[in-house]
């Protein structure tokens, strides 16, 4: 309904004007030749400089997906932690066409080329004056046009490699190339004109040919080589190539350090521009002849153009609803149109901001590093407090309901970072498991209640008595809770243990029954430092057997592994 209502206060009014208009254009269509020419040439020039630098931001977009998707795949961490050339090189070659990329520059921590898939017997030279490797190995993710010397001109993008434990060990490099006959011959294609690259004013690629083969190492023409290569300005307009005037235009790529180092071509020669606007006169006096009666059909075809922004816009939204955040939306019209697609795009990017944020932090989570949140803050109204909302959501899963101390799923996380951690290292990991003294009595004496009290009261005690940032204490389960002590040796360890157990015996629990102001708990210490022959399992059994050995003895005392004593 409401589309046909649209139509219709389109279509009879435009009915009149249409005939009208259509003996004005017959009447004063050749008078307007060179305005109409120069309107063609201009919406050419437009619309080809629009599509190069779609192509250009596509090309960067494509080089920077392969190099942050290649730096955290597994089986490529692991060929570059290895340092395995032969690896590398079969991982990445595999990944060109996936990403459409054409190579890759593989380095480790400090530079140095590993594998380069364009170049295989080309490794070990340093590579860190190149800006995106550079970036990379300061933790940076950088896109770059750079010029190169097997790789004239090209898009990178390089993405730091860590290790599970956070540890940088490489940088993925991709490229696109832009310095090839495929990609002139391409953009020809889509532009439906000619196309040069000039590296610096020299020609290396073009599609404008001479005896059959296209003419390259012929130099731009010094007075567009000053604005465009000098002042690193576009150029449109006319300029002579090979000998034939042309409507072109130049643009130039910016390096790294905001040089112009190349230049891309794209234009018509003029008689080819004649040519068309003569055809377009003449199909304009045939249109003015026959339009009376075709006006209606015409005017449908129109009214249904003028549909089609909107039905992509509402098709664009669809998807957006559906969670494809990366739909590709028309965000450079100048109308109402446009403003509603930057609009949207602005809530696609918002959403899809969020939930990388989200994946990251969850991802934190699971290597056991709950300190790690989400930026409320960098998000406005609704969506700041949907932030928070998911913010509060992850505190909840990692977080003990009933003590406000991390939980046990949260410490499988911590102590899976901490094994691995002292293991690489070669440092003492302490574990101190610590069960409430007689808490079933306790709880069967004085209620439930106040059984969750005293447990709420001695998890904020052993928060307390711990001194150091990286300690950490977790809820286990029931009446047992855990500590985990990095770098902590077994005599410093038993030290820690005896002042939360006499920390905890001088504890006065606030009491709904009065008799239940007191209790204690029994400890049981183990350290190790993590090897291959040992396990997390056998880690938590020590530690355990070390708790019974206290319960043993009357409870209320710390008791230590048997096996920690040699760490």
């Amino acid at each position: 309904m409401l589309k046909r209502s649209f139509k219709l206060k389109i279509i009879l009014p435009t009915i009149a004007v249409f005939t009208v208009l259509v003996v004005i254009i017959n009447v004063f269509l050749s008078l307007r030749f060179t305005e109409i020419s120069s309107d063609l040439i201009n919406d050419k020039l437009n619309a080809n400089a629009n599509s190069l630098s779609l192509f250009l931001d596509t090309g960067r977009a494509n080089s920077r997906t392969a190099a942050v998707s290649m730096s955290r795949y597994p089986n490529a961490v692991n060929a570059i932690k290895e340092k395995n050339h032969d690896e590398l090189l079969y991982i990445f070659t595999l990944a060109h066409d996936l990403y459409s990329v054409n190579y890759f520059t593989i380095t480790d921590e400090k530079g140095i080329v590993l594998a380069r898939t364009h170049d295989p017997d080309n490794f070990g030279d340093s590579v860190i004056n190149q800006q995106n490797v550079y970036d990379a190995i300061n933790g940076k993710t950088s896109s770059y046009f750079e010029e190169g010397t097997v790789v004239k001109v090209s898009v990178r993008t390089g993405a730091p490699v860590y290790d599970t434990d956070g540890t940088l060990v490489g940088v993925v490099s991709a490229g696109v190339r832009f310095d090839t006959e495929n990609t002139v011959r391409d953009l020809k294609d889509h532009l439906n004109s000619d196309v040069i690259i000039y590296f610096g004013n020299v020609r290396i690629a073009s599609t404008i040919t001479g005896s059959g083969q296209s003419i390259v190492g012929e130099h731009m023409d010094p007075y567009i080589t000053d604005i465009v290569i000098g002042k690193r300005t576009e150029y449109s307009g006319e300029a002579n190539v090979m000998g034939e005037k042309y409507i072109a235009f130049y643009k130039p790529l910016l390096n790294a350090q905001g040089e112009a180092f190349a230049t891309f071509f794209t234009g018509l020669p003029t008689r080819d521009l004649t040519e068309r606007s003569n055809m377009s006169i003449r199909d304009g006096i045939v249109l003015g002849l026959t339009g009376l009666a075709i006006s209606i059909l015409l005017l449908y075809l129109i009214i249904s153009r003028i549909s089609k922004p909107i039905i992509v816009l509402s098709n664009n939204m669809t998807h957006i609803a559906d969670g494809n955040l990366t739909v590709d939306i028309d965000t450079k019209r100048e109308d109402e149109i446009g403003t509603l697609g930057r609009s949207l795009q602005k809530i696609a990017n918002t959403l899809h901001k969020l939930l990388e944020e989200i994946k990251y932090m969850l991802a934190e989570h699971e290597r056991g590093n709950i300190d790690h949140h989400l930026n409320a803050d960098d998000f406005n109204g609704g969506y700041k407090t949907l932030a928070k909302d998911i913010l509060a959501l992850a505190t909840v899963s990692t977080t003990d309901k009933l003590t406000g101390i991390p939980n046990r799923r949260s410490f499988d996380n911590r102590l899976d970072l901490e094994w691995n951690r002292a293991k690489r290292d070669k440092t003492p990991l302490s574990l101190l498991m610590m069960d409430i003294d007689n808490f079933k009595v306790y709880n069967d004496a004085f209620g439930h209640q106040q059984g969750d009290l005293a447990l709420q009261t001695i998890a904020a005690s052993i928060s307390h008595l711990l001194k150091r940032s990286t300690d950490f204490v977790a809820r286990w389960g029931g009446e047992e809770f855990t500590c985990l002590l990095p770098v902590t040796d077994i005599k410093h360890a038993v030290s820690v243990a005896e002042n939360i157990r006499l920390g905890i015996e001088k504890t006065v629990i606030p009491c709904i029954d009065e008799r239940a102001d007191k209790i204690t708990v029994s400890i049981g210490v183990n350290t190790l430092i993590p090897t291959s022959g040992c396990t997390v399992k056998s880690f938590i059994a020590g530690a355990d057997a070390a708790l019974y050995k206290a319960k043993e003895k009357g409870r209320n005392i710390t008791a230590a592994a048997e096996d920690a004593k040699d760490v």
